[in-house]
């Protein structure tokens, strides 16, 4: 029969142990989709527009990246994350985008105590990685509304939904798929917006 002596020398080994064993490094992706789109015949050359943080409806906005197995299961990466709230790296894209495509007079962030013309809002319907078997998706589908500033009156809007194929199941694959849906999104919003 093992002694106290033995069996505490044995919790102690399996404590240190259990010490040891180390969680994989966390790691941080970001978007960095193209932002090198140009406006051609803009009529909103002379227009100021402020770019409202987005907003979600059925996405909870963090910096956690998102998953689903199914219509009903959803999780989060817990190895991975994104640089910045969700919500705060689109609105960072958008002004971007917004502003090297030469399509408005000044491009602003929310946070500005400027007076603009007009406010692009935005509501995230979905922001998440698509994973059905061996296949799987990123997945963006976000709603803009162009409202004018002094009026308040929606001027349009347009949803824009993509669903890219990622080369790996992982959250690197999701990154990757992510920006290429940012590429196409940014390009049809400034061609939206120009027309």
């Amino acid at each position: 029969m093992p002694s106290l002596r033995n069996i505490s020398w044995i919790v102690l080994f399996l404590l240190f142990q259990g010490c040891s064993i180390k969680e994989p490094p966390l790691k941080v992706y970001t978007l960095s989709a193209d932002t090198g789109i140009k406006a051609h015949n803009s009529a909103l050359k002379g227009e100021t527009v402020k770019v409202i943080y987005p907003q979600s409806l059925k996405e909870k906005i963090g910096q956690e990246m998102n998953f689903s197995y199914s219509d009903s299961e959803q999780g989060s990466y817990q190895n991975a994350q994104w640089s910045n709230n969700i919500a705060q790296l689109l609105q960072g894209v958008f002004i971007e985008t917004l502003q090297q495509s030469g399509l408005f007079k000044a491009v602003l962030s929310f946070a500005s105590t400027a007076q603009e013309d007009l406010r692009l809002e935005s509501t995230i319907f979905t922001f998440s990685h698509r994973v059905r078997g061996a296949a799987s998706d990123a997945v963006v589908s976000i709603q803009f509304f162009l409202v004018d500033a002094d009026s308040g009156k929606l001027v349009k809007s347009r949803r824009f939904s993509y669903a890219i194929p990622t080369v790996t199941t992982d959250a690197k694959g999701y990154t990757d798929a992510t920006n290429k849906a940012l590429r196409k999104l940014n390009r049809d919003l400034v061609s939206w917006l120009e027309g």
